[in-house]
């Protein structure tokens, strides 16, 4: 039997992630059956879970994808800016709208929570040392501790995310950013010791 090569292995997989996307977005988590993962995908159940194990798999496979391309962009520029990624190309991130069942999930399955969490540690990881950082460099605020701007920063994320995924207007948003944005950050003209 000839191998297959690990460069389509990599497209396989890649296809499978953006049709699993797709149908996850259109049809949330419980809606987005064996069959309809067939369909978007255009690949057996065989090939689709030769790769992912299973649906669960699956999706937090591109949460893992997502939480690791937030991770390198709220290392460099802040979690502020993967918010407003997420605002700039909502099509993007159409998927996190499953977010709604997540949560339930999330309540009534242990080993799903804990898979869940795992998968955005490292951007919350990425989100500290950079707020470490910040305050170091004296542009962050030192009354407040790095791990309560970290858990504010992802009550923002989680309303953001919400929001688009119910369909509500974004419109306003980018100006609650800069609120967000100001409100870490030391004041022009002050000294936090």
């Amino acid at each position: 039997m000839p191998r297959v090569s690990d460069d389509r292995l990599a497209a396989r997989r890649r296809e499978i992630l953006d049709g699993a996307r797709h149908c996850f977005s259109e049809h949330g988590y419980d809606g987005a059956t064996v069959k309809r993962l067939e369909e978007a995908t255009g690949l057996s159940r065989g090939a689709i879970f030769h790769h992912f194990g299973d649906k669960e798999g699956l999706f937090l496979a591109l949460a893992r994808e997502d939480a690791d391309r937030m991770a390198d962009v709220a290392a460099e520029e802040g979690l502020v800016q993967v918010m407003r990624d997420i605002l700039a190309r909502p099509k993007d991130f159409d998927w996190l709208s499953t977010r709604l069942e997540i949560v339930r999930k999330i309540r009534s399955d242990p080993g799903f929570r804990e898979a869940w969490e795992a998968q955005g540690a490292d951007r919350e990881a990425a989100t500290l040392a950079r707020l470490e950082r910040k305050r170091r460099a004296g542009s962050l605020r030192k009354d407040v501790p790095p791990e309560v701007l970290v858990t504010y920063l992802d009550v923002i994320l989680d309303g953001i995310v919400t929001r688009l995924a119910s369909g509500q207007s974004t419109d306003d948003l980018h100006a609650v950013l800069d609120l967000v944005e100001a409100s870490v950050r030391v004041p022009a003209g002050e000294q936090y010791n």
